[in-house]
């Protein structure tokens, strides 16, 4: 019996409202309750919290730039924009359209206790969100802005794409303790990931992190 079905989604998308860009907490204030909270409630999250935590992650607040592509809230090599965000829920597993703003529908699997490590799986499955970073290697070979001879190395790639995931991860962290939410940024199961996710070879996973209420709040 294959561990993930076939099963997909009704072409229906998950819309989001529109982010409220405002917030009565400063950023040294979020940077004073930055912190990693592993024990996160199962509880649902709102869908207008959703959307803030997405548009915050790696939203669009910017129009086009000299080279044509709108920016982002996270830096990225030559604004190669190379991170996808793929949302896991209860309901099932997303892949994040900043440009549109909503969730487009990827499996009908919720893939949150497979964002994690083996040993990990006992700490906590539950969290109602996990966002799972996968980069694809194509946008930055074939970036349309600078045209950085490094994005050709294997090994300058990776660390780019680790970089490039660091920050929209810290720009999680920063909502989450804005508005008094639980992140977790860890490791996760990277090749049943992508198998799950049916990624093309140039599509890597990387990293995963879970965000809800903090556990017992």
């Amino acid at each position: 019996m294959a561990l993930f079905s076939s099963k997909k989604y009704s072409p229906a998308a998950v819309r989001l409202p529109t982010p409220a860009k405002t917030s009565n907490c400063s950023v040294f204030t979020a940077l004073g309750h930055r912190k990693t909270i592993r024990d996160i409630s199962a509880a649902i999250l709102p869908s207008q919290i959703v959307s803030n935590l997405l548009w915050a992650a790696f939203g669009i607040n910017r129009p086009a730039d000299l080279f044509g592509v709108p920016g982002r809230t996270a830096a990225s090599a030559s604004n190669s924009q190379e991170i996808d965000l793929y949302v896991a829920r209860k309901d099932g597993t997303f892949l994040y359209d900043a440009k549109k703003h909503l969730l487009q529908p990827v499996l009908a699997e919720d893939l949150r206790s497979v964002a994690l490590t083996p040993g990990q799986h006992s700490v906590d499955a539950e969290a109602p969100l996990t966002i799972i970073y996968v980069a694809d290697i194509h946008r930055l070979t074939a970036t349309r802005g600078y045209k950085d001879i490094g994005l050709q190395d294997p090994e300058v790639q990776k660390a780019y794409c680790y970089v490039d995931t660091g920050m929209i991860a810290a720009n999680v962290y920063l909502y989450a303790a804005a508005e008094g939410l639980a992140a977790w940024f860890h490791n996760c199961d990277k090749d049943r990931l992508a198998r799950a996710m049916g990624l093309r070879p140039e599509q890597r996973v990387l990293f995963a992190q879970s965000v809800g209420y903090p556990d017992g709040a």
